[in-house]
């Protein structure tokens, strides 16, 4: 399954926000990736949909900065 497969069957969406494709495409590609977005703007579809389709370990780290 595609990424945008994912994106539309697991989230009902068709297509990406700003900076999604980018970040899902450099982790896929094996790179170690730091993404900062804003609130609501899709942070966790970034790390759930490679998850969905490699089979390896995913770290998560949430940072809470106030």
């Amino acid at each position: 399954m595609t990424q945008y497969e994912i994106l539309k069957q697991y989230f009902g969406y068709d297509t990406f926000r700003d900076g999604q494709d980018v970040l899902i495409n450099s982790i896929l590609e094996g790179r170690d990736v730091l993404g900062v977005m804003l609130t609501g703007a899709g942070k966790s579809l970034c790390y759930q949909i490679p998850d969905l389709m490699i089979a390896r370990i995913t770290l998560v780290i949430w940072l809470h900065i106030s």
